[in-house]
């Protein structure tokens, strides 16, 4: 008669599902396996046919040695000694697919994009998917707030690599940015750099002469 154990095991802030049972007499294997939302991480099986056949044998030493694997399993995995495996196993079943879709923009310059009143930015598209390049975006920069407005525009090459420049534009009060989009199919981001002007110091209030 074979026998199992299942068990939910919390570690951090994962969950993992860990499973043992006897393959039964056709097939003397315990087999353990650590599960999670489905994929199987981890997997452990030991084979007792020799045991089986032995006269030490009971029903109740076999149930002991499925409980045993089961437990060693559980403490390798709140010890961080299947960590690595783990690790391996979930990004090798995570398809593409499944991770975030999208594109992402990055300044490249963050430090240097406005000199001597002219914006130059040094701009990257990727795929969210797989991080690799996004040719052919359509990458939009402006500066919000400036009294005089204007999207310049240009496109991504096969590198994912944008350039676009302009002079900077006069700025109103308030609150100024520079704000960078990037569009490929359905998908498009954004990212916002906020700017300030140096404010000119109060003048000194004039007195008449009493």
């Amino acid at each position: 008669m074979s026998s199992g154990f299942n068990t939910d095991i919390k570690v951090g802030e994962q969950v993992f599902h860990v499973q043992t049972e006897d393959r039964g007499p056709s097939h003397p294997a315990i087999d353990t396996l650590v599960y999670q939302s489905g994929r199987i991480l981890h997997r452990k099986s030991s084979n007792y046919e020799d045991f089986a056949g032995s006269p030490s044998f009971t029903p109740e030493l076999l149930h002991q040695r499925v409980q045993d694997q089961h437990r060693a399993v559980i403490e390798a995995l709140r010890s961080g000694a299947l960590d690595a495996e783990i690790v391996a196993a979930t990004e090798a079943s995570s398809p593409a697919a499944a991770r975030p879709a999208g594109i992402q923009i990055q300044l490249l310059n963050p430090g240097s994009w406005l000199s001597a009143g002219k914006v130059s930015l040094e701009l990257e598209v990727s795929r969210r998917t797989d991080r690799r390049p996004q040719p052919g975006a359509q990458v939009d920069a402006i500066i919000e707030g400036a009294l005089r407005d204007g999207t310049h525009s240009t496109q991504s090459d096969e590198l994912g690599r944008a350039q676009i420049q302009f002079p900077l534009p006069p700025l109103g009060k308030g609150d100024l940015a520079l704000v960078i989009q990037a569009k490929a199919d359905a998908h498009q981001d954004e990212i916002r750099f906020s700017m300030r002007t140096r404010q000119k110091p109060a003048e000194a209030e004039a007195t008449k002469p009493l």
